[in-house]
């Protein structure tokens, strides 16, 4: 069964998870509460979005369709400004931990079905989040940025890339200050590592 059927099915017969909407713009869930919440993005983009003390914007992690995400996969002492942002109008399968090992009351034959399915949204979620510690772990802006191309790259078996949102987004992504990320790229295009049209980078290395 294709997993986005899965889904479908699951929110109409499952009494313990549901399918809820989103709108662009608007909070899917906060991380203030340890309510034991998972949720699986169906359809959309989202943020992962935390505020420093000072305002400054950092987003944590981007979320796409079947990528799983709350505050269950997080310590207790995470920082209270963090959220979950809809990005585009999404689509989203919410359900506490504790439905994980307990069956709805009807008993339904798509829970089981759903769990094993959960256990490989858990290990991707773990490579992604890998992934993502590999580029803050470099020490300087332009190790950063090249190790984010070079990830897309690999994923796209190209050296022609696209970045998939604005550079005031990128630099929040990469958690870097955003005048200081636009001089790396110039810095870039000089010493021949990269084209740059608009969002389309052309690796030359």
């Amino acid at each position: 069964m294709d997993f986005s059927d899965l889904m479908e099915d699951i929110s109409h017969s499952c009494t313990k998870m549901q399918k809820r909407f989103f709108s662009k713009g608007s909070i899917i869930t906060t991380y203030m509460e340890k309510r034991r919440q998972i949720c699986i993005l169906l359809s959309g983009k989202a943020d992962l979005i935390r505020y420093d003390l000072n305002g400054n914007k950092d987003i944590i992690d981007r979320f796409s369709p079947h990528d799983i995400f709350g505050e269950a996969f997080y310590p207790v002492n995470t920082n209270n400004e963090l959220f979950v942002l809809a990005t585009e109008d999404c689509e989203v399968f919410v359900f506490l931990y504790d439905a994980i090992q307990t069956k709805c009351k009807a008993n339904c034959k798509f829970h089981s079905i759903f769990i094993s399915h959960l256990l490989e949204l858990i290990l991707n979620k773990v490579v992604h989040q890998n992934t993502r510690i590999e580029i803050l772990s470099k020490r300087t802006i332009r190790e950063k940025l090249l190790s984010y191309f070079s990830i897309l790259s690999n994923k796209s078996f190209s050296k022609s890339i696209t970045i998939p949102f604005s550079l005031t987004t990128l630099a929040d992504y990469l958690s870097v200050d955003r005048s200081a990320m636009m001089r790396e790229i110039k810095s870039l295009i000089d010493d021949g590592f990269i084209l740059k049209n608009g969002n389309k980078i052309k690796l030359l290395y």
